[in-house]
């Protein structure tokens, strides 16, 4: 029951294109897999993350600061051991400036995430269940998504795009699509978004994201022109630009009907605090990835079920199918249906995800259920 050691493994594989949301472009797909290895031959593993810029600093915080921390400690004291990690003095160069200091600790939460993941990994195996069912079991299949709608590449009609993903969409076994808006202008991104909703029919479920690419007013315009056409969207993700994630989301709920879905990119639970408290937000789009790990993420899912916030989580459904199956309040799981876009998620796990009539398998094996191709790893793994 005793850690014996961690490690982790850099790895990242070039996309065979290039794909264009609202504010940012995609060229690879990098992770991390983390592996905690107890004393009893257990190995908790699993993969997380799409960090490129600091892959390295991210390994070297587990490598050098948590593993010697938790090595020797009891794998089943996880509120303990969370807390080892989080209040551990660490400085990454760290300034006393709140904003400018907010890049050295996302690394050590994505650190303190790699290393809480793969140890819900061994407890698992340690008890004999998987995650879900060690978190609450309330679902054992999650309705899934896929994310999609990327802006074409070529010169071709936009709204033909989308509408011919929709379908391949649907042929994925998945339930609706999360399209990205944003980066055109609204005509335009109407015009998508209606063409989406005419491929998918009236039970497709439909949701936009704009990457935080837009300031208030135009969110508020955008949405309720999607309201006036009667387009049916399950919610508006990441509406607002960076620096207005308070009051502007609440002066957008004001306006709109359309849930509010925010919080991908925060990495703590005090941030989603404040988002719920101050932003009038209707959806958490936690990733525990980010956020702090599983341990996290289910501290937030509790307070946001008292305050009648619904719970997502942006991408990673290897992990994310068991957060979805353990919470009621949570939606649905998410994929990227077009395999291009996320390789990983198709050639790394052994037979995972398991998908059928729009809905993903919640994995019966203990722990998080997945298992690596031996091959994959060595392919794309990144020296370090």
């Amino acid at each position: 029951m005793k850690i014996a050691h961690i490690d982790c493994i850099a790895l990242d594989m070039k996309l065979s294109r290039e794909f264009s949301g609202g504010t940012y472009k995609v060229a690879s797909r990098p992770t991390i897999i983390t592996r905690v290895y107890l004393e009893n031959g257990i190995v908790g593993e699993i993969y997380g993350g799409d960090e490129f810029h600091t892959q390295m600093e991210i390994i070297a915080v587990v490598e050098n600061e948590f593993a010697p921390l938790l090595v020797g400690q009891d794998v089943r004291d996880f509120q303990r051991l969370w807390e080892l990690m989080f209040r551990h003095p660490l400085d990454l160069g760290n300034r006393g400036l709140h904003q400018l200091d907010m890049h050295p600790r996302g690394i050590i939460m994505q650190a303190i995430s790699a290393v809480d993941n793969a140890m819900w990994d061994a407890r698992g195996k340690l008890y004999g269940v998987p995650v879900w069912k060690l978190l609450g079991g309330c679902r054992d299949s999650v309705p899934v998504i896929s994310i999609g709608g990327y802006y074409p590449a070529d010169e071709s009609d936009a709204c033909t795009a989308i509408a011919e993903e929709v379908g391949q969409v649907k042929e994925a076994g998945c339930i609706g699509i999360k399209m990205k808006v944003g980066r055109v202008s609204l005509e335009e991104d109407l015009a998508r978004v209606h063409a989406a909703r005419k491929a998918g029919g009236a039970d497709f479920v439909l949701t936009v994201d704009a990457n935080q690419g837009w300031d208030p007013l135009d969110a508020i315009e955008f949405c309720v022109a999607l309201e006036k056409q009667d387009l049916n969207v399950r919610w508006m993700e990441e509406p607002l630009k960076w620096y207005d994630q308070t009051d502007g989301h609440r002066l957008l709920a004001t306006k709109t009907n359309i849930p509010i879905n925010v919080g991908q990119g925060e990495i703590s639970g005090r941030a989603c605090r404040d988002l719920i408290k101050h932003g009038d937000v209707n959806i958490l789009n936690l990733d525990c990835t980010l956020c702090g790990g599983v341990t996290e993420w289910q501290k937030v899912a509790a307070m946001a079920g008292f305050m009648n916030v619904q719970m997502a989580h942006h991408e990673e459904p290897q992990i994310a199918i068991h957060l979805m199956a353990a919470n009621p309040h949570a939606l649905f799981v998410e994929i990227f249906a077009n395999r291009e876009r996320d390789p990983l998620l198709w050639q790394l796990p052994e037979g995972f995800p398991k998908i059928s009539d729009g809905y993903m398998e919640v994995p019966q094996q203990p722990g998080f259920g997945i298992s690596f191709k031996k091959a994959a790893v060595k392919k794309y793994t990144v020296p370090h």
